[in-house]
């Protein structure tokens, strides 16, 4: 009997062995066994089980013993053939060399191996296109290699809303935000002698309107994008809901107030200016503040500037070379002169905004930003989808001398 045989007849035995171990172990339950019930092994059931691992180990080495002599009977088998005489198989007359031998003895082996010239070198053939096709498998004319998305979307670099969160925000019912303002107030307040008449003060209110301004955009949408793409819906609403934001961001900011435009901070008639001049820039934002103080009786919330106006601030240093603003290893806020600074390049590079936002600004919901799906005309029948996004909103400026402009900076 060959090895291989022998190993596999011992395999087979134990095998059998271990199997006739679990029967005697079997209840009525499919995922667990008595070992009380094994006569076979002799010891208690730790014994028994001892036992058990220990055949299932020999069963392991064994099977990979049987493996290994079959690998090599294999291989050998592969070599008796290439070393059979060609006369030996049948239909095949031959001189009695094996296949190995004759292609070594032959001229396209031998050609190479030399590195022959002449007619020899005409027969200088690589033995392996003997066995193997002309053409190279390559991964552009073969297979090619699978590549899947992570899943990342990179949005486009678009300016991100920059001021929204300055200002105080609240809702309306109406069209319109309608307030009055006190356009004349007259303190006639005086000191007055026993008897003597006093002196009337005076008060003149004007009704204001702000009217509700709607800023909306649509994507059009096939069934298609929708259902074979799962977070497409999400992200695109997403992306509708920031661009009005950013939009509304801008309004706030530079709106030219010709319908439907809302009026911007700076196109609101009756704010105060301030102009740099010969002035540091800083210098000219403080007198800003003083004058927002002063003429709008207001108390200054924050300052909107654009990012190189900050960089060009930041960056001030003494003749020694020391920041003004602390060293760049602070971690240091983006403030000035205590107010909080909005860095938005919506508006113009030179001009700063100083402002009372959270007592003289405001900015009003009718609705806010709604994302809803529906067809246009015939888009049902091409199996397409309208995405609509839309707002509401008015912006309110209470007392316009509550704002002041930097110019020149």
């Amino acid at each position: 009997m060959s090895p291989l045989a022998s190993k596999r007849e011992e395999l087979s035995t134990k095998q059998r062995r271990l199997q006739a171990i679990f029967a005697e172990a079997k209840t009525d339950n499919a995922s667990v066994i008595d070992l009380s019930q094994v006569t076979s092994i002799a010891g208690s059931n730790e014994e028994k089980r001892r036992e058990i691992k220990r055949l299932n180990t020999e069963l392991d080495e064994l099977a990979q013993d049987v493996e290994l002599l079959a690998a090599q009977e294999s291989t050998k088998r592969l070599g008796d053939r290439l070393d059979t005489p060609i006369g030996g198989y049948p239909g095949i007359g031959g001189t009695g060399d094996s296949f190995g031998s004759l292609f070594t003895k032959s001229v396209a082996y031998t050609g190479r191996s030399r590195s022959a010239a002449g007619p020899v070198a005409e027969l200088n053939i690589n033995p392996r296109s003997l066995f193997e096709t002309k053409a190279t498998m390559t991964t552009s004319a073969g297979w090619a290699p699978q590549a899947i998305r992570s899943g990342v979307v990179v949005p486009s670099a678009l300016r991100p809303v920059q001021i929204l969160d300055l200002l105080p925000q609240g809702e309306t019912q109406q069209a319109n935000v309608v307030y009055m303002e006190e356009t004349t107030a007259t303190n006639a307040a005086v000191e007055t002698s026993e008897g003597a008449a006093y002196a009337a003060d005076t008060f003149v209110f004007t009704e204001r309107t702000s009217n509700v301004r709607k800023i909306a955009s649509f994507l059009p949408i096939t069934d298609e994008q929708l259902d074979d793409v799962p977070q497409v819906q999400q992200y695109i609403d997403n992306r509708l809901i920031f661009f009005l934001r950013q939009r509304l961001d801008l309004q706030v900011l530079t709106g030219n107030g010709t319908p439907p435009n809302l009026t911007g901070l700076l196109n609101v008639a009756g704010i105060q200016t301030q102009a740099k001049g010969a002035d540091p820039g800083t210098d000219a934002i403080f007198k800003a503040i003083v004058k927002v103080q002063i003429t709008g009786r207001a108390f200054p919330s924050g300052i909107i500037l654009h990012p190189t106006d900050w960089q060009n601030i930041r960056l001030l240093r003494t003749a020694e070379g020391v920041y003004i603003l602390g060293s760049p290893a602070d971690v240091s806020p983006t403030r000035l002169w205590g107010l909080p600074v909005a860095v938005c390049d919506s508006g113009s590079i030179g001009t700063a905004v100083v402002a009372d936002f959270q007592n003289f600004t405001s900015l009003t919901w009718r609705r806010n930003v709604e994302v809803q799906v529906g067809y246009i005309n015939d888009d049902f029948q091409k199996g397409l989808k309208s995405l609509r996004a839309d707002m509401r909103a008015a912006f309110v400026v209470y007392r316009p001398t509550a704002i002041c402009t930097v110019s020149g900076l």
